[in-house]
């Protein structure tokens, strides 16, 4: 794997760490929007030109599946 590889799988698996912290945070503390706008700006990426560009994951399947992983 080249250094290009390994940094697109720690920017993708970043994300997918942060995104599982923050519907934890969200079904701990719905009252919170920060956590709601963190979700938000997390599905946006995964949904972005960025995202697509970087990998070929489904962003939508991923998304359903971490949240019914955190669920």
């Amino acid at each position: 794997m080249n250094p290009y590889e390994n940094l697109i799988n720690a920017i993708i698996l970043q994300a997918v760490k942060d995104y599982r912290k923050t519907l934890s945070r969200c079904s701990r503390h719905p009252e919170k929007p920060n956590y709601r706008e963190d979700k938000a700006e997390l599905e946006q990426f995964f949904r972005s030109g960025w995202f697509s560009f970087l990998t070929d994951i489904d962003p939508e399947f991923l998304i359903r599946k971490l949240s019914e992983e955190v669920a």
